[in-house]
């Protein structure tokens, strides 16, 4: 089986194209004060949407990197943080700019300081409540974390020859994250829960922070470790393909109602992982040959998942300023939420036409 970093992994769209829908629906029903009444019960578990784009980027990320060891070049920083510039910061930058230059555009009163977006640090301390407006590029944060760290720990890895025991490593992390959860709810969210607001220390201590929201990244990792170091190994796991689409919808059943009560110690504590683990068995699913997920080539999804970061920086704002516009109109719940996603869709497209292809374009100038 080819598993060059080349190779188009069609499945990985139709994952994509799903946590977007699944962040955008959450979303809506919050900002839409819970209408259509239908949505919220179907949209509540949307949360969840933004780990499996963590799941999707621990793998896609780390098997380009692990597939650079695996031909024995040394992991080019230069190059890593090239590609990452030109396909995360322009949109951003543009992004950033309508909420601090068009107050229009915030969906909530007040912004965080430029600084903490412009440092990535907006999601340590966060205070929703307050400073609300875009909050959602909390999970930009967590990303561009990972991106900083992943390749430096991998060079190190290299350069100690110990690039053979990161699977320690791995299980070392993954522990931890129990641990810091664990630590975060009981020492710093139960003394502060019976507070005015309690709730936003939940969000402050425990929902946003770097260290607690690891284990979606990790099992991407995990799973890109496997697919480029262990070819037997993943050519057995990948025949029962459709197989994990059970265990991945068994997990991610035990995690709806798990996090039911997503302030519980054990939503808190286990909830992540549980997710973690039901999303990374979907991404096992679609890029197993054996499973239609895989072999499944949907122009749909395709498109969906190319304008998914466009849609995510930006389509808090656009339903909001939607929501202004047909405010005085005349028109059905349903109807206001067909007409979000649509100019959602088109705010989306043409940032990513604007803005997202001529840099990629010049990136692809640079590394050529």
């Amino acid at each position: 089986m080819n598993n060059s970093p080349q190779q188009k992994l069609y499945g990985l769209d139709h994952l994509r194209a799903l946590a977007i829908t699944m962040v955008f629906f959450f979303h809506y029903y919050i900002l839409s004060g819970g209408e259509p009444p239908w949505l919220p019960k179907l949209a509540g578990f949307g949360w969840t949407g933004v780990d499996l784009f963590f799941v999707l980027s621990g793998f896609l990320i780390s098997q380009q990197l692990f597939a650079q060891i695996k031909q024995g070049q040394t992991v080019s920083l230069k190059q890593f943080f090239t590609k990452r510039f030109f396909r995360i910061i322009p949109a951003f930058a543009v992004t950033l700019a309508l909420y601090f230059f068009w107050p229009y555009f915030r969906e909530k009163e007040s912004l965080p300081p430029l600084w903490k977006f412009l440092s990535f640090t907006q999601n340590l301390g966060l205070n929703i409540k307050d400073f609300g407006t875009f909050s959602h590029a909390w999970s930009l944060c967590v990303e561009e974390h990972f991106y900083l760290l992943l390749p430096l720990l991998l060079i190190a890895l290299q350069r100690t020859n110990y690039m053979h025991r990161a699977v320690w490593l791995l299980l070392m992390l993954v522990a931890f994250g129990f641990f810091i959860r664990y630590y975060s709810f009981t020492r710093l969210y139960v003394p502060k829960m019976e507070e005015e607001n309690g709730w936003l220390n939940w969000y402050k201590f425990i929902y946003y922070p770097t260290y607690n929201r690891l284990d979606g990244l990790l099992a991407g990792v995990g799973i890109a470790a496997i697919y480029q170091f262990k070819p037997l190994l993943w050519n057995r796991l990948s025949k029962f393909g459709n197989l994990f689409v059970v265990l991945g919808l068994i997990l991610l059943t035990g995690a709806y109602f798990l996090c039911e009560d997503q302030q519980s110690f054990g939503a808190s504590v286990f909830g992540f992982s549980m997710v973690a683990m039901g999303y990374a068995c979907l991404v096992v699913v679609a890029i197993s040959p054996t499973c239609f997920l895989f072999r499944w080539n949907s122009k749909i999804s395709s498109g969906i998942a190319t304008l998914s970061y466009a849609i995510y920086l930006t389509h808090k704002g656009v339903i909001h300023i939607t929501h202004e516009l047909l405010s005085n109109n005349n028109i059905s719940e349903n109807g206001r939420l067909v007409i979000c996603v649509f100019t959602c869709m088109a705010a989306a497209l043409l940032l990513h036409l604007a803005v997202e292809k001529p840099f990629m374009k010049i990136r692809n100038r640079l590394l050529n």
